[in-house]
């Protein structure tokens, strides 16, 4: 073999090599993408916003039946706005994504509703509007269906893109559950209404709003103030009020915590509708009714948390409650309060308003993840719960600063441990009283009892009751015996919120928006940003010069004798001319400017482009110049 044909055959294999690698790329492409795995793929997103969420995988591992996804989109029509179609393809690739990972438990139907075809009457009987354009109706929309049961996202809106994949798992759990979802309640309250004493003359009284919006999605099962047990199967607990509440019902809680439940805990130093609907008492001061204060004393301290029997005042968060009157105990909470953005419980909240809330605050987390989802500011302190519910105005001079703020809500989630170490109480006087655990024996009232959690568990606490109250979360109106009720601040959403949450799945709980995939092009905004900075401040110099021109005008005519004409002199002539001019000066400074602009715009598009053509195939060419070298070093040294 000659030496030319030594020195030639490395490049030649190479060659033949990086071809060879290239057809096996595209091959291995195509076959991917004809067995319907072309979903495996590394994302490099910052946030990965193109990955699935863990809650969304393991909802799509527990799909029982069939679930059929009706994708509603006109694709063929030219009147599509171009954000939709670059949205369009975004859900898209988030329904191949739920299509593959589901294992063929989901199929998604693609349907371009026409005008008169069968796919428009499809769209209209799941209830798939069209959105009016150019006399074209556009469809945009979800359906999503298991045996006989069909829930819709009408249209997907492409400024709630990091709510989709949320909006979307849920609609999959809520129609692939064979019965709705189970809601246990605790409450000292008579929010399920009351029935009336004919006898007595008197009327039943009408569930609460709340209420009544709850039984409507969800089964509730009352479990009075007194359960001997929980049953795990409920999915969500609402402990409404507690007061008075007893150990051996604490302990029902615990346990149902610890077999992976859901508590949605609402507690509250000072009750108003304790005081309105129940003939609420203060318990130091004893008499009849529900009193008007109410914790979890056994819980909250076993779960890290605490809270005072106090009200929380907030001067920078205090409510007008009438025309003479602001309460710094009334705290309308905005959306700077609610220090997570992206928990789908708050994110689409404006505000809520708390009425005389209980201050919570961490004391030992014990192991657990706790999530503050509303808080007080830094101004708040705690003050007379007495004082508050009668406006007192002595409060707020009188307010002392805590030094810190206050949760108002909280979410905790993990292992929990029993808040009863030495078993059911219930048991535990009963053996004690019978004197059975006196000669050694083994202490039976801690058999059925866990110690610790045997599934995770999650756990709402919310400082307050009267927010859902429908004096202050409704504006309720009676007519001819029917009610209308509208929301009247963001209190019920937040409510329902949770519930809907959690109900739906335990994966969903805690569950965050997804992060957006559009990216904003933060330099060329800043460039845009400068340049229109820039160019305002030489029309307001436009503008002052003309308006002063203008006023020279004005006090000129009324200047001249009456029976004599408006003439102008060379002076004024002159002053016009330099008007004129400066407007020419700067609308052609704007001109250049924006031309400067489009060339800065263009050189960092073109260098993007650049890098991103270009950049990747110089670094494999790189990458296999330095191992060709490497081999051809290796292969001379032998």
């Amino acid at each position: 073999m000659s030496k030319e044909t030594k020195s030639t055959s490395p490049v030649t294999r190479a060659v033949l090599g990086v071809t060879a690698l290239a057809v096996i790329a595209v091959s291995a492409n195509i076959l991917i993408s004809s067995l319907g795995v072309g979903y495996r793929k590394a994302d490099f997103t910052e946030n990965k916003s193109l990955t699935l969420s863990d809650g969304t995988k393991s909802i799509l591992k527990d799909i029982g039946a069939p679930v059929v996804i009706r994708y509603y989109a006109t694709r063929s029509s030219n009147y599509m706005p171009q954000q939709l179609k670059i949205h369009m393809k975004r859900v898209d690739d988030l329904l191949r994504g739920y299509e593959t990972l589901s294992g063929g438990k989901i199929r998604v139907e693609n349907l371009d509703p026409q005008p008169d075809t069968d796919a428009e009457d499809s769209a209209e009987i799941d209830g798939i509007r069209g959105q009016r354009l150019q006399d074209e109706n556009l469809y945009f929309g979800l359906a999503i269906s298991c045996l006989d049961r069909t829930t819709t996202i009408p249209f997907l809106d492409p400024s709630r893109e990091t709510m989709l994949e949320y909006e979307l798992s849920r609609a999959i759990t809520d129609v692939s559950r064979p019965s709705k979802p189970i809601i246990g309640l605790m409450s000292a309250l008579p929010i399920q209404g009351s029935p009336g004493n004919p006898m007595m003359g008197q009327q039943g009284a009408r569930p609460w709003v709340i209420y009544q919006q709850l039984a409507q999605s969800y089964e509730v099962r009352d479990l009075t103030m007194t359960p001997e047990k929980i049953d795990p199967s409920i999915d969500v607990l609402l402990v409404f009020h507690p007061a008075a509440i007893t150990p051996e019902a604490e302990f029902a809680i615990d346990q149902y915590v610890l077999q992976g439940g859901t508590v949605i805990a609402c507690v509250d130093p000072f009750s108003i509708a304790a005081q309105q609907t129940a003939g609420g008492r203060n318990p130091m001061m004893g008499g009849g009714g529900v009193p008007t204060a109410s914790t979890l004393p056994h819980l909250l301290p076993a779960w890290g948390l605490a809270m005072d029997a106090k009200v929380v005042g907030d001067r920078s968060l205090g409510t007008q409650v009438n025309e003479s009157a602001t309460s710094i105990a009334v705290l309308t909470l905005p959306k700077d309060n609610m220090p997570q953005k992206d928990d789908v419980v708050t994110k689409d909240l404006t505000s809520v308003t708390f009425f005389l809330p209980g201050g919570i605050t961490k004391t030992d987390s014990k192991g657990l993840e706790v999530t503050t989802l509303i808080r007080s500011s830094v101004d708040a302190g705690l003050v007379d719960p007495q004082k508050a519910s009668r406006l007192d105005p002595s409060i707020g001079t009188s307010l002392a600063k805590a030094g810190h703020a206050f949760d108002l809500a909280v979410h905790l989630k993990g292992s929990f441990k029993t808040a009863f170490p030495e078993g059911n109480p219930a048991k535990k006087d009963e053996a004690q009283k019978d004197g059975e655990n006196k000669d050694g024996k083994k202490d039976d009232h801690k058999l059925d009892a866990l110690a610790t959690a045997t599934k995770p568990g999650n756990v709402f606490v919310i400082g307050d009751v009267d927010a859902f109250f429908d004096n202050f979360a409704y504006q309720v109106m009676n007519f001819g015996g029917s009610q209308v009720v509208s929301a009247v601040n963001g209190n019920s959403s937040l409510l329902m919120n949770l519930v809907d949450q959690a109900a739906s799945s335990p994966y969903l709980i805690g569950a965050r928006s997804r992060a957006a995939i559009a990216r904003p092009f933060t330099k060329i905004k800043e460039l845009e940003d400068k340049a229109e900075a820039s160019v305002g401040e030489k029309i307001q110099k436009f503008e002052d010069k003309a308006k002063e021109a203008q006023e020279r005008l004005v006090q000129l005519q009324a200047e001249k004798p009456k029976d004599k004409k408006l003439y102008l002199t060379d002076e004024q002539e002159s002053q016009i001319k330099q008007v004129q001019k400066d407007q020419v000066d700067a609308r052609k400074a704007v001109r250049d400017l924006q031309k400067d602009l489009k060339k800065d715009k263009d050189k960092i598009s073109n260098r993007i482009t650049l890098l991103c053509v270009a950049g990747v195939p110089v670094l494999v060419i790189l990458f296999g110049f330095v191992l060709f070298l490497k081999r051809r070093v290796s292969t001379g040294a032998r």
